[in-house]
């Protein structure tokens, strides 16, 4: 069975690489390669898997999922620059593929220490772009 939790931070970030040019940065990477940056209200789903337990009916209590993500990972993010501030996210692009990756890292541990299993992070950046992650 699977079970979701949801939830919202913003955060800024800018997709460039240092070792481009100005040019080939906005070629590939558009106007998220703003040198001044760009920002997103960001939501997160988190998708956990397991049986019910037989005394809850819970695969997981959803209050303990909500605090599992909000140590991990949203209270890391929330009002920061992903490239400067966040040190699981330091050297790595902040694509929302990579974000959502570094998230499965910061959260698949804890999640499996309450008795379950991360199945999938969903990050959606706008409202038409969000990816999918179910680890490697």
């Amino acid at each position: 069975m699977f079970i979701t939790r949801r939830e919202c931070f913003n955060a800024a970030h800018k997709l460039f690489k240092p070792e481009w040019s100005d040019a080939r940065n906005y070629e590939v990477f558009g106007a998220c390669s703003n040198p001044n940056w760009h920002g997103h209200n960001y939501v997160l789903f988190v998708t956990v898997k397991g049986s019910p337990n037989v005394e809850t009916g819970f695969v997981m209590n959803l209050k303990k999922l909500s605090q599992l993500i909000k140590t991990h990972v949203t209270d890391k993010v929330d009002h920061k620059n992903l490239n400067l501030d966040v040190p699981f996210m330091k050297d790595i692009l902040p694509s929302a593929e990579n974000v959502a990756k570094a998230f499965w890292q910061q959260l698949s541990a804890p999640i499996e220490k309450e008795g379950c299993t991360l199945h999938c992070i969903r990050l959606q950046e706008t409202e038409n772009n969000s990816v999918e992650y179910f680890g490697e």
